[in-house]
């Protein structure tokens, strides 16, 4: 009914599309694309309608230094939360449109008082030009890949010999006997058929403790959390450990921003619609699928990252589950990444740099095209900070006030039970009222994230 290519094409074509304001300069700058898309199946005349509902851009994060206590800076603008963020937009108007007697695309009345379904025609996918930075872009590098970092000397070689470390691979393994060891977080193998084979095992094992110094991997900026596990930092296949929350890096200072790999794999426990919009939602709203652009790429570690992380999580509330998105890579790449920047470059154009500009464009009715830069509106001046001038449409606080609009059109013998005789003023305040999905937030952290950090209270109580 659809392919990843055409994924693709759908998402590059509507960027191409956008003005010309947040894109980034080429040849000398780039940045990543991420979209959300609507796919409405019509059983009937054996079709899928394919609507691009949000679409983002970025590559940055404010450090934790600079966060704000109103919830009017964009902490993350990675390409991914970008769209994630837009799509909630995009989310809120349908459900106002449904609550207020409107037609909808997306919803549908519920089977309980307040709540309300996705059609079940409807579903959603998403779509990230590159592999989300974290987990799922730590794999091994092919032997004709650039490697990152230099061989290290024979002396080094020895020492790791000596320690007895092993080869990992992203390949099949042969179909026979064997003994799993573990380096860092990658599972390594042996044949174990017979002690006549003792000597060819010691030469083998010599060769994969010269090939792990060799061979290197796709290393991610992302730094593993506080106060748990941390990377080896060794040569080669040894840099990283796999499996591993990761906050993503700072203008300067450090984030609380978790990893694009990591956000995904919550949201296909939790759902991407967040807390505010499940108070009204019988079921959380999952990702079907999440397609990859042509970029280095690996399936194992993708569903590493995004599914197995979460697979063995339990005592979720009704209605919640482990969701693994199917998981493609699309043969098409965006033009305006890394790679091809560095091919339009001229040694005129000054250094390679990331696009300081992350592009919003979601399917609302009224300024779908939001631009931000540092967490605020591009081209904002200082006299205005702090204002509603300043702020980028999906920010908290303009989220949480479509909400609240929300709240305010639906009749009061309508109003979903957990907002019902309740004092609830605050951001923070409404987001613990939704109570199964704080329920199943906190079997999430229990059970595979127990060392996700959090924002602050303090930063959550505006309103």
């Amino acid at each position: 009914m659809w392919s990843a290519d055409e994924i693709a094409s759908l998402c590059y074509d509507h960027f191409n599309k956008l003005p010309k304001r947040g894109k980034p300069e080429e040849g000398r700058e780039w940045t990543l694309l991420a979209a959300v898309l609507q796919l409405t199946h019509s059983p009937e005349h054996k079709t899928v309608h394919k609507q691009i509902v949000s679409l983002g851009t970025g590559t940055k994060c404010i450090g934790k230094s600079v966060m704000s206590m109103n919830g009017d800076i964009l902490n993350d603008s990675h390409a991914e939360v970008i769209a994630r963020r837009g799509c909630v937009r995009y989310l809120m108007e349908q459900l106002y449109r449904a609550v207020s007697g409107q037609s909808s695309a997306v919803f549908q009345p519920g089977t309980e008082k307040g709540q309300w379904m996705v059609k079940p025609e409807v579903s959603f996918l998403f779509f990230t030009s590159q592999t989300p930075c974290g987990d799922a872009s730590i794999f091994p590098m092919n032997c004709n890949e650039v490697q990152p970092c230099k061989f290290v000397k024979e002396t080094q070689n020895k020492e790791l010999e000596r320690r007895g470390s092993k080869r990992t691979a992203d390949s099949d393994l042969e179909e026979h006997p064997r003994i799993k060891t573990r380096v860092g977080h990658f599972i390594f193998e042996k044949s174990v058929d017979g002690e006549e084979q003792k000597s060819t095992t010691e030469n083998k094992e010599r060769s994969q403790s010269e090939d792990i110094l060799k061979r290197d991997l796709h290393r991610t900026g992302a730094k593993c959390v506080p106060d748990g596990p941390t990377d080896p930092l060794q040569p080669g296949l040894l840099y990283h450990n796999t499996g591993l929350l990761r906050l993503k890096p700072g203008r300067g200072d450090s984030t609380l921003s978790l990893s694009c790999s990591d956000k995904l794999a919550r949201w296909g426990v939790l759902g991407f619609q967040g807390a505010l919009l499940s108070h009204y939602l019988q079921k959380p709203i999952y990702f079907s699928a999440v397609v990859v652009g042509k970029c280095s790429y690996s399936h194992q570690a993708m569903v590493r990252a995004l599914n197995t992380r979460c697979a063995h999580v339990t005592g979720l509330p009704s209605g919640f589950s482990t969701h693994p998105p199917k998981l493609l890579q699309s043969c098409l790449e965006f033009t305006c990444n890394h790679t091809h920047t560095e091919v339009q470059h001229t040694h005129a154009q000054g250094k390679i740099s990331p696009c300081g500009a992350a592009i919003s464009w979601c399917a609302v009715s009224q300024q779908p095209l939001d631009v931000t830069a540092n967490g605020y509106k591009q081209g904002v001046t200082k006299n205005v900070l702090g204002t509603p001038k300043a702020r980028s449409l999906i920010s908290k606080v303009e989220l949480f006030h479509s909400f609240l609009k929300l709240v305010a059109v639906t009749e009061q013998t309508q109003l979903p039970e957990s907002l019902c005789g309740k004092e609830l003023r605050t951001y923070w305040d409404y987001k613990q009222a939704a109570g199964p999905y704080q329920q199943a937030w906190t079997q999430l952290q229990l059970q595979a994230f127990p060392l996700w950090c959090r924002s602050p209270r303090e930063l959550l109580l505006f309103h």
